[in-house]
């Protein structure tokens, strides 16, 4: 890790410091030579507040505490690897929309990163027999023909997505919100561990971040960002799915809907997605005509 990378990963640490504000610093000094790392000096500090973060820039004293250091110089120690946007590795889909994360923390497969084409799955965390019979369906001929899964690790939906993805052979992307020593939800810490040894697990958080209520919409972006296209299969009128699909859509990339009856709840969102212009997906070659 350079000391410009090691600069900018410390300055995710601070806490409650926004995209805007790390934005501002690298606009007024783009390879961060204004600011000391640990190393070049033996005095610690504390933290500034955030809204004051540019105007100490640049600073006078250590960029960051000995803990944190240490933390990140663990990093490598524990096999986590930061990715920043600056990075070849970064995934260049990703690298395209609104506020793309300044870093990606990853365990797993790094290589996943590079592969091509992605395609996001998520859906109702309440998935229904129905849903999980159009994944069995469906997931074999996707991943026969190389797609890569990359879902949230949530319940439901993206837990099967992920599960199905590396039944069949596949390879599958989780992106999780908080950071990767907090696994959320607590029953897919055995998933989470697989992925982490034969796949892929991303946070745009440090690692020792708690998982927080709005880390969960936020991390939608990324889901949809680093994917050519985004299948909804189940989802209520008002979910995290639509808010995936909504990112996709900005981002100019395509919206696939299994549709649904219309008396089960969990399909109103995935029709009125249809409705909307997403294309209707009954079998993987509604998929794959889009996306090879």
């Amino acid at each position: 890790m350079n000391e410009f990378t090691e600069k900018l990963i410390s300055l995710l640490h601070y806490p409650d410091i926004s995209w805007h504000t790390i934005y501002q610093i690298l606009k007024r000094d783009p390879g961060l030579e204004s600011l000391k790392s640990y190393q070049q000096t033996d005095q610690l500090s504390m933290f500034p507040p955030p809204a004051s973060a540019i105007a100490a820039y640049p600073a006078t004293e250590p960029f960051y505490p000995e803990i944190i250091y240490d933390q990140i110089r663990q990093y490598k120690t524990n096999d986590i690897s930061v990715i920043t946007v600056f990075d070849p590795l970064y995934p260049r889909y990703l690298k395209e929309i609104y506020q793309p994360p300044w870093a990606i923390f990853a365990k797993g497969d790094l290589s996943l990163l590079e592969k091509e084409p992605k395609l996001a799955v998520v859906g109702s965390r309440q998935a229904t027999q129905y849903g999980k019979n159009a994944i069995r369906l469906i997931f074999p001929e996707l991943i026969d023909n190389g797609l890569l899964i990359v879902s949230g690790l949530a319940k439901g939906i993206d837990t099967l997505a992920h599960e199905y993805a590396i039944k069949n052979g596949g390879k599958t992307i989780a992106v999780i919100a908080g950071g990767l020593y907090h696994i959320y939800p607590k029953e897919n810490m055995n998933l989470a561990l697989e992925m982490m040894k034969t796949q892929l697990v991303l946070s745009e958080y440090p690692p020792d971040t708690q998982p927080q209520r709005w880390h969960f919409p936020a991390r939608n972006r990324i889901i949809s960002g680093m994917s050519r296209g985004t299948f909804i299969i189940e989802a209520k009128r008002k979910s995290g799915s639509l808010i995936t699909a909504n990112y996709a859509v900005n981002e100019g990339r395509d919206v696939f809907s299994l549709p649904g009856s219309i008396f089960n709840p969990y399909s109103i969102g995935a029709n009125e997605l249809i409705q909307q212009g997403a294309k209707l997906v009954t079998k993987a070659g509604d998929i794959l005509e889009e996306i090879r």
